[in-house]
Formats: structure tokens, sequence, C-alpha cells
């Protein structure tokens, strides 16, 4: 780890340059210099600061470079202290006055996090957006390729392919939902001073903290104490976990599906290499890393939440945490964003196979609507279960499909025609809606993806 200033983060093999660029040492420490000469232009801005002031920062702000502030800090033990002390170094002496007046580490600290979160969460947004409109588009292509769904485990009724996409179009789609609507609580800028009461500025704190929000194009935290509430990053935490773990759903359903008895959804690996010693291994190694790297994610969470439990106007107990946690976090959902697209990039899929499948219990996947038909012509559910129950028995017993079991009981067979029971009970037409609802899950998504 280099440096041990604030924000600062481990050197890392996860996550694209783009974001990694915003967590390094070098942009932290001129977010935080913009902070500052944002807070002297305010000063200006109220009468406070005189305008030589400002122009003086300024030219301050490009002599200190983040490798002097972090030496600084290790003589002063203070990150934004370290700061402050080298920009009123390389300023003049009334310039110097102006650095940093009134203002608390955490008006720095917590307004250049909010910064780096507005910018950090644009890229997310902007991949994950990518992602569902590829898993829309193809949903739609597959919205009539019928395969087994599964519960438990084990087949259930049959679905078609686009309509397992679409669930995850839905859901990855709330989630960008949830992320648009935490920004309006979580991008907000701390201004109140040592315990938030503004107490340094007198009368003129409503206006300075006005034009230190507008300077930065930011709204502002109505209160604070000397910190801004922790629920905000909380909340961060919590809502990157929640589209981590929706990612390590999917990444476990291809896993699942590409097992080798199943084969039916699968990640081409094509030359990559799978296994050292098993030259005929094709392992679901993006998926894999996606499922490790969202546990990693969500093990983060709990401490997130600690950090709001703080002692009276604030303690230092989260900030050793935050340091680890926020670049961790925007990190590794950066990284599973991009191993979902490559993931999309490989994805192959097997309508033959998922056709057997679908058949190979002889069509007893059918036996809900095989029940629904005798309810339909008069039976109790109790007695339609129970005969569906043993007509499904018999199908699997004597390798018949499920009409033919079914047709072969009297009780069955007067009230129901085999010709039309035939039909009735193929699993490739007792899909519902699928269609429709697909149609409808990618609809919706479009609208979300409208808002924000």
């Amino acid at each position: 780890m280099k440096g041990d200033n604030h924000l600062c983060v481990f050197e890392w093999r996860y996550g694209s340059q783009e974001m990694r660029h915003l967590f390094s040492r070098e942009n932290i420490i001129n977010v935080m210099k913009y902070v500052e000469i944002s807070l002297v232009e305010a000063l200006n801005d109220v009468g406070i600061a005189p305008s030589e002031a400002v122009k003086d920062v300024k030219k301050a702000v490009d002599k200190v470079t983040a490798d002097m502030v972090y030496d600084e800090e290790k003589r002063t033990g203070h990150d934004i202290a370290a700061l402050v002390f080298l920009l009123g170094r390389f300023s003049s002496r009334e310039a110097a006055r102006w650095i940093h007046f009134g203002a608390t580490s955490y008006d720095i600290v917590d307004t250049a996090w909010v910064i780096i979160f507005n910018k950090a969460l644009g890229i997310i947004k902007n991949k994950l957006k990518s992602v569902i409109k590829r898993l829309s588009d193809l949903a739609l292509k597959t919205l009539n390729v019928p395969m087994p769904g599964r519960t438990h485990g084990q087949h259930a009724t049959p679905i078609t392919l686009g309509f397992k996409l679409a669930n995850y179009v839905y859901e990855l789609s709330r989630s960008y939902e949830r992320i648009c609507d935490l920004e309006k609580r979580l991008l907000l800028v701390k201004f109140g001073g040592a315990t938030g009461t503004m107490a340094s500025w007198g009368k003129n704190g409503l206006n300075l903290r006005e034009s230190f929000a507008k300077k930065l194009g930011m709204r502002y935290h109505i209160i604070t104490t000397q910190i801004a509430p922790r629920d905000g990053i909380a909340e961060l935490v919590s809502s990157l976990a929640i589209l981590a773990s929706q990612f390590d759903r999917f990444a476990v359903e291809v896993r699942e599906l590409a097992r080798t008895e199943i084969g039916e959804l699968w990640e081409a690996r094509g030359e990559a290499i799978g296994s050292s010693a098993m030259p005929h291994k094709a392992n679901p190694v993006t998926a894999e890393r996606i499922s490790g790297l969202s546990r990693a994610l969500r093990s983060l969470v709990s401490g997130a939440l600690e950090n709001i439990v703080l002692w009276h106007e604030r303690d230092l107990s989260n900030s050793s945490f935050e340091r680890f946690l926020v670049p961790h976090v925007f990190l590794m959902t950066d990284q599973i964003l991009d191993d979902m697209a490559a993931l999309l990039d490989r994805l192959a899929y097997d309508p033959e196979k998922m056709r057997n499948d679908l058949h190979m219990t002889n069509d007893v996947v059918t036996a809900e609507a095989l029940m629904n038909e005798l309810i339909l012509k008069g039976l109790a559910r109790e007695e339609a279960y129970k005969l569906s129950q043993k007509a499904s028995k018999i199908a699997l017993n004597r390798g018949l499909k499920l009409w033919e079991a079914a047709c072969s009981m009297d009780v069955v067979k007067k009230l129901l025609e085999c010709s039309k029971l035939r039909e009735i009970l193929n699993p490739e037409k007792y899909i519902g809606l699928s269609k429709e609802l697909v149609t409808e899950a990618v609809k919706y998504s479009s609208g979300i993806l409208r808002k924000c």
C-alpha cells in the first residue's frame, strides 16, 4: 500500500484503469486540492477572503504533489493538515490565512468522496446499462427457445431461455434504478465545521455553504455533525452488494447449466487453457470470478452498517475501514461488470440440448397442465392432483409419455380426449405467456434506463 492517506487504496489486479485512476493517490489529492480551492473561492464570494488569495492559492495548488502530501503526512500524522500546510507554504502569507478557514477535515474528505463517488457511479451506470441492453437483446432473440424450468435443482414446468434472461433484465434494471435513487442521498457536499454548527463563519455560514456547493456543482447536506451521516455510504455499499449478488446469480446459472451432464448454456473459452493438468477442460472461470468477487463485496456490507454507529458528533472508528472499504467496493463492482460483459461475449447455448432435456423425463414436467385440465372437467383439486401424480409415476416407470400414461387411466380417458391431451401436454407448448412477459420486462427496462 503506497502512502497512508485517508482515501488510499491497495495496488490491485482488479478494476479498469478508468476506475483505478479515480482512487489513485494523485487523483485523490487533486480532488482534495480542488475542494480546498473551492472553499477559498466561496470565502471570497461571501466577503471573507480577498480575491488575491484565490489567485495565489490556485498557483500554489500546481506546486503541491501527491508525494509531497504523503511525505508531509508522515511528519504531521494527519492527511488534511499535511495538504493545508503545504498549500500555505507555497502561498503568500495573506493567502495562506484563508486556506481551510473554518473548515474541519471532513468538510474536505467527505466532499472529496462524493466527487469521486459521482464519477465512479457514472462508470458503473454506463457499464450496467450496456449489460442490461445486451441481455435484453438476447432475451428477445431467445424468447421462443424452450428449456426446462428448474426449482430446487429439479425440472419444474417449462420456460424459454428468453424468459430466464428477461428475469435478469428486470432484476438488474431494479439495481440501476436503485443506484440512481441513492445518488440523491449520497452525492451531497458536507460543510459545517468542527461539529457541524458553522460557528467559525458566523452569520456567513449558510451563504458560504450555498456558494461552496454551487462551485462544486452539487447539492449539500442540510445538517451534519463533524462528518456526513454514514447511512449514505452504507446504502451505497448495500446497493452495490445487491447488484453483485444479482450478477453472482447469473454466474451460478451459467456454471450450473455448463455442467458436463447438462451442457445447455456455457462460457465458450476457445483456445484458453482450462486446466494445467487436464487438457480437455474448459472451465467457467469468468463466471467463477464474478462469484468470488461478489462474496467479497457482500462481506463488506456489515462493516458499512457498523460505520453508522459513531460516538456523539463523531469518532474515528469509521475512517480506517472506509479507506479500505470504498475503493475496493467500487473496484470489485467495476471488475464484475467487465467480467459480465466478457461472459456475454462468450456465452453459448444449445437449443437442441435444451429441448432434449425438456423431454428427458417423459414430459412429466407438464403434470400441472394435466391436473388443471382435470379440475376444469369437474374433479376436486386433491383428486386431480393424485391422478396427475399417478400418471407421472406411470410415465417414468414404464417409459411412456405423460399423455400416454394419462390415457392409460380410465378415469382420465373418460374426461379428456387423448388426441387433445397429447397437444396440451407437449412441454414445448406449455410456456404460458413467456413471450409477452419477456416483452414487458424489456419495455420496463428501457423505461428505467431512460430515467437517469
